[in-house]
């Protein structure tokens, strides 16, 4: 009894004590592995995948000319900058929502890309 009350209280403190960012990426990352998803820390240039993660910032590039909604990715391993060529907005894609994403990984300016990806929103973000 006393050990299982001293493991409550360990992990009870480990919870308080800790960064929420680093808490949110292990849970993010156990969420997208219990999916099926890839990580995106496995991902290379070439590979078709499908991963679930949240959208840290949201931006549209630019006003004039081409353009372009970009979003960078976040899975709790890796991040990957998500680019919809053609949109100046999509709705429901902002920062803070999670998704599921579908597409070839790329490489732009040494960092991880995708182009144009299938994107279904997530319920619970």
């Amino acid at each position: 009894m006393a050990s299982a009350a001293s493991g409550y209280l360990r992990r009870l403190t480990r919870r308080l004590t800790e960064d929420v960012q680093e808490r949110d990426a292990e849970e993010l990352a156990l969420e997208s592995q219990t999916s099926g998803a890839t990580h995106a820390c496995d991902c290379r240039r070439g590979d078709e995948v499908t991963m679930l993660g949240r959208l840290r910032s949201v931006e549209a590039l630019p006003k004039n000319g081409n353009p372009a909604v970009e979003a960078d990715f976040f899975d709790g391993t890796d991040e990957v900058r998500l680019v919809w060529i053609g949109r100046r907005r999509i709705p429901g894609i902002e920062t803070g929502k999670r998704v599921l994403v579908r597409g070839r990984i790329g490489e732009k300016d040494g960092r991880k890309v995708m182009f144009n990806p299938y994107y279904e929103l997530r319920d619970d973000s």
